[in-house]
């Protein structure tokens, strides 16, 4: 019993630290993170459990609203990171997909029976508006993941890298 309960405990102190993290976000941009992340979970759930057919679903179902998030995440990052903002977008996404992976990895085989339910679940929302309030619930954004340096700090007009100078011939 004693066990039980430290279990219970520790997964509580690693949700609320996990939820905690995204507080340094705005709603609008945790909340595309959350949509994004749960995005990822399907993907590789996808791939790795041979659930296609459930994803493409899911691609359908959402498209229009999926495509907007994509659109949203670019913003954040064009607004952090400049001119590198697509190489950051494309780590952020491989990070999101190999932590979902790592966390497969260690359940094996229990890891598409735990998690295939997610399709049935997001095909049954009522509507496109309920994603993103279903993806916060699903709490998916690792907590190993440095979401908080998405913070968009105001930036000033871009700075052009000092001029080279050549010494006269």
């Amino acid at each position: 019993m004693r066990r039980l309960i430290s279990s219970l405990a520790a997964m509580g102190l690693l949700a609320s630290q996990a939820h905690a993290e995204l507080q340094c976000l705005s709603p609008p941009d945790r909340s595309a993170v959350e949509v994004a992340a749960l995005r990822s979970q399907l993907m590789v759930l996808a791939t790795g459990c041979r659930q296609d057919d459930n994803y493409n679903a899911f691609v359908r179902k959402y498209q229009a609203d999926l495509f907007g998030n994509e659109k949203e995440i670019d913003q954040i990052f064009k607004r952090k990171y400049g001119r590198r903002a697509q190489q950051e977008h494309d780590r952020f996404t491989t990070d999101l997909a190999n932590s979902v992976s790592s966390v497969g990895m260690r359940l094996g085989s229990d890891f598409c029976d735990r998690n295939g339910l997610i399709f049935h679940e997001v095909m049954a929302l009522h509507s496109a508006n309920d994603l993103a309030s279903y993806a916060a619930g699903k709490d998916l954004v690792p907590t190993a993941m440095d979401v908080c340096s998405l913070t968009v700090q105001p930036t000033g007009p871009a700075r052009k890298p000092p001029a080279k100078v050549t010494a006269p011939r």
